[in-house]
């Protein structure tokens, strides 16, 4: 099953939307950051493009208004790495996650989705990763 999940400010507007897959409408939070991440990473990978759209910035980027731009960028970036700091910023209050409207608390929190299911991510500060 595919999900959307969104990149909103504390005023709704959505900042960034990208599509995940899913296994079971029985997940966690933390299979939900991993996707994520997962998905923007590997799209990035795939392409190299000038700026990398995601939850984390990698290490070696720098923030613009268009994204984080990489100052190497044939250089990828590291999955594993990523997901590891994605899941120590949720655990930091770096961002949250509201799940059809309830903020997600843990990261071993189980969810029920389905194509309906609305996944909202806040970011509340400058994240940095690898």
């Amino acid at each position: 099953m595919e999900l959307i999940l969104k990149d909103i400010t504390f005023t709704g507007d959505i900042l960034n939307q990208i599509k995940i897959a899913v296994a079971n409408e029985r997940t966690t939070v933390k299979d939900l950051i991993a996707a994520r991440v997962e998905a923007e990473v590997e799209a990035y990978n795939n392409k190299l493009p000038e700026y990398f759209n995601g939850l984390i910035q990698p290490t070696n980027a720098e923030k613009t208004l268009n994204g984080f731009k990489l100052r190497d960028r044939k250089q990828k970036i590291d999955i594993e790495k990523q997901v590891l700091i994605a899941y120590d910023a949720f655990q930091k209050n770096g961002y949250f996650i509201l799940i059809d409207d309830q903020q997600a608390d843990d990261l071993e929190q189980e969810v029920l989705v389905n194509k309906s299911t609305e996944i909202n991510f806040v970011k509340l500060t400058q994240l940095v990763g690898g």
